[in-house]
This record gives C-alpha cells, sequence and structure tokens, in this order.
C-alpha cells in the first residue's frame, strides 16, 4: 500500500510539485516502557529501520522530532542515511503551540523538500490538520504503524493520502481512533 501511494504522490505534475512540501507525518515507534522519556523498544527500532527502507526513495531534505528520545531513535535511521541532523521542535504543555510551531517548520522549509515528521500518539492527527491535510482520528495508543503522506502546496488545497509501514498494529478492543 504504501509504494501505492508514494507513487501517486511523487506522479503528480510537475507544476504542482515544485510548488509545494511533501510531508510524511508519523508516531514514533514502540517505546520500551511508559516512563517519561523512554528508548524505543526492540520492536521499535525494528519499524524505524522499516520506516527509513519505506521513504529509501523519498529524497527526505528534513527531518523534525521532538526532543524525547522516541522520536529522535524513529527518525535516526531515516536521517542518518540521508545525512540529515533533525530539526527539534521542543514539544510542551501546550499542544496547540507546538503543533503550530511544527506547522511553521514544515512551511520554512523550500518549496519541493520531502519532510519528515515525528511526533506523538497525541499530535499526529493535529498535524496533519495544521498542514491543511484531511481529518483523521486520534491515534489509539497501541497503533505506531501510520503514515501520512501530504502535499503541501503554497497555496491551494493539501493532498492527503494514508499509508502504514512496518509490523502491522495489533488490534486493542478499547481503541476508538484509527484502524488499519
Amino acid at each position: 500500500m504504501l509504494r501505492f501511494f508514494l507513487a501517486l504522490t511523487f506522479l503528480l505534475p510537475a507544476a504542482l510539485t515544485a510548488q509545494a512540501r511533501t510531508v510524511f507525518v508519523v508516531r514514533h515507534a514502540e517505546k520500551v516502557d511508559a516512563s517519561r522519556d523512554p528508548e524505543l523498544s526492540e520492536a521499535g527500532k525494528a519499524r524505524a529501520d522499516a520506516l527509513a527502507r519505506a521513504l529509501a526513495d523519498a529524497n527526505i531534505d528534513a527531518v523534525i522530532t521532538t526532543q524525547f528520545i522516541r522520536t529522535r531513535e524513529t527518525a535516526r535511521p531515516t536521517a542518518e542515511a540521508r545525512r540529515l541532523t533533525p530539526i527539534v521542535v521542543a514539544a510542551s504543555a501546550d499542544a496547540a503551540a507546538h503543533v503550530k510551531a511544527v506547522a511553521d517548520a514544515v512551511r520554512a522549509r523550500p518549496a519541493g523538500e520531502s519532510v519528515l515528521v515525528v511526533g506523538h500518539s497525541n499530535t499526529v492527527s493535529a498535524i496533519v490538520a495544521a498542514l491543511g491535510g484531511s481529518r483523521v482520528p486520534d491515534i489509539c495508543d497501541a497503533h505506531y504503524a501510520n503514515l501520512f503522506v501530504l502535499v503541501v502546496p503554497d497555496s491551494g488545497a493539501t493532498r492527503t493520502a494514508r499509508a502504514s509501514f512496518g509490523a502491522p498494529d495489533r488490534e486493542e478492543p478499547t481503541c476508538q481512533g484509527m484502524r488499519e
């Protein structure tokens, strides 16, 4: 499914893509525990590697994370493959201010660039919306495989596609958010 959406994104007319940024928005990968700033678990490390493989042909020009280890470790394989230093947009108690700062950081990138944004379950949907993307439900705590692809033009409507990467998410009976 991911290859279909990537092909769709990259086959857009040159005039549109030259005026737009392609933005990939994901939640951080699986963490080792529920502490405040945990590292990735083995499953999370495998997912981070899967993200790098999924985006290998996307020519990522910038990576945006929060200050937390789990977002930085999720982005690391992609950033290292592209020899990029991630841009850290600090998360804070004011989630709306953080989301705005991430959207501003994306829009500050030159037109034509591809940007990876690694967020959190409580910010991914809001970041997609702040970039003009389609409304997406909140992400359940047990879900890590969602990948949103947005084509964000300088003017006009943002195009949004949803794909997945890495291992499928496990079912969570109480989850009212997204399901694969």
